[in-house]
Order: C-alpha cells, then sequence, then structure tokens
C-alpha cells in the first residue's frame, strides 16, 4: 500500500502514519521500495506470541482433530474480543463448507453458535454493555437482531450450557457449540462443530454432536494449569 492508502485506511493523518510505518521499518515488520510498503513475515510473531500465552494452546490441535475424526465435521476454537469472535483453531473436514473461517478470522458474535456461547459467558452487566453497543446486522432472514430476544437467547444458552444457531449468518450453515471453562468456571473460548443446513435438525444435532463437544471441551479445561 502506499502512505495515502494506509493514511485513508486508518483514517490518521499522513505525517503520523508516516512516523508508525518508520518505526515499524525499524523493527523489521514493514519493508517499503521507498513508494509503497508492506508487512515482513516478521508480524507472524505477534499473533504466535499470543497464542502461545493460551493455557490449552498445546492441547488445541490434537483436541480439534479428534473432534473432527469423531464427527466427521468442521470444527473450531474462538475467543471473544469486542463484537465478534476470533478464531484461534480450525479443523477442517474433508467436506469444506462454503463459509470456511481460518485461523484469525473475525465473525460477529451475534450471529454464530460460538459467539452466543461466548456471550453467555459475560456477567450481566457485560452483556449489557455489549448490547448497548453491538451493531446486530442483519445477514439472512434467520438472524437475530432484536435485542430483547437476543438477550434471552444468550441467557437460554446459559441455562442450557450450549448454542444452536442455524442459517443465521450463512443459511447453509448450522453450528453447535459449548464453552471451554477454566478451572474457576469462567468461559475462557468457545468450542463447535459446523454443519451443512438441511442436514441435522436441532435435535438431532445436539443427540448426536454434543457429547463429542463436552468431551473435547472438558479436555482444553484440564489443560488450563
Amino acid at each position: 500500500m502506499t502512505l495515502a492508502e494506509v493514511a485513508e485506511g486508518v483514517e490518521l493523518p499522513r505525517t503520523a502514519v508516516r512516523r508508525f510505518l518508520l518505526t515499524l521499518i525499524d523493527l523489521s515488520f514493514v519493508r517499503t521500495d521507498g513508494k509503497r510498503y508492506w508487512l515482513t513475515p516478521r508480524v507472524l510473531r505477534l499473533g504466535l506470541s499470543y497464542l502461545s500465552t493460551l493455557p490449552y494452546w498445546r492441547d488445541a490441535q490434537p483436541t480439534l482433530e479428534e473432534l473432527c475424526a469423531r464427527a466427521q465435521q468442521s470444527c473450531a476454537l474462538s475467543v471473544l474480543d469486542g463484537e465478534e469472535l476470533v478464531y484461534v483453531h480450525r479443523q477442517h473436514a474433508k467436506r469444506i463448507l462454503p463459509m470456511s473461517p481460518t485461523l484469525g478470522s473475525r465473525l460477529p458474535a451475534h450471529a454464530v453458535s460460538m459467539g452466543r456461547v461466548l456471550l453467555a459467558g459475560l456477567s450481566d452487566e457485560e452483556l449489557d454493555r455489549y448490547l448497548r453497543i453491538a451493531k446486530l446486522t442483519r445477514f439472512t432472514g434467520a438472524t437475530l437482531t432484536d435485542v430483547e430476544l437476543l438477550r434471552e437467547e444468550v441467557r437460554s444458552v446459559r441455562d442450557k450450557g450450549w448454542a444452536w444457531v442455524e442459517g443465521e449468518l450463512d443459511e447453509s450453515i448450522c453450528g453447535l457449540a459449548v464453552a471451554v471453562r477454566d478451572r474457576s468456571g469462567a468461559t475462557i473460548a468457545a468450542l463447535n462443530v459446523s454443519l451443512p443446513a438441511g442436514e441435522f435438525t436441532r435435535e438431532q444435532a445436539v443427540e448426536r454432536f454434543l457429547g463429542e463437544l463436552r468431551v473435547s471441551a472438558s479436555r482444553l479445561r484440564a489443560a488450563d494449569r
């Protein structure tokens, strides 16, 4: 990107952006040919540093590989960041779904199963704040965007211990998710299986996959040392 493009993208004055870029060049995070700027592989250290601090990270890959093999469906692990969830691990089944997020992908928390689980892990005060500031975008005809209905659904997820979301972000995808908790019982991540719409009803998905999800979530909880 050029200096002007970077400044426009971050909505800062060019003079400030130029100073930031010079610092990033000095730190070897950015390179330039004098006109355009691009990232270097060193930026990967930032994301990997975060992932390595997660207590369950070492166990995440084998746990999701085993869950994917048993369920024969794609599965993922995510954390909450503001109004969005961020994928910290993703294991694809052989059949790739139309929407296949990867490590670092962000999705709106209100419209997906893992997001509902992560919101259910918030305190009442934190949930109230989220509902005040979140942009509840409608992605399909099924997307839940009414604040009070969403609050009611999140409270239901708290009581049940799992979330089922069908076609709210993408009409072709459903998801079943559970919380990953630390030793104190606090929600630290969400784990899900993604399913093609129409292959399973909610009741069938719960019967088939909920036990597998809970076993995997327990394994990640045990890794929180």
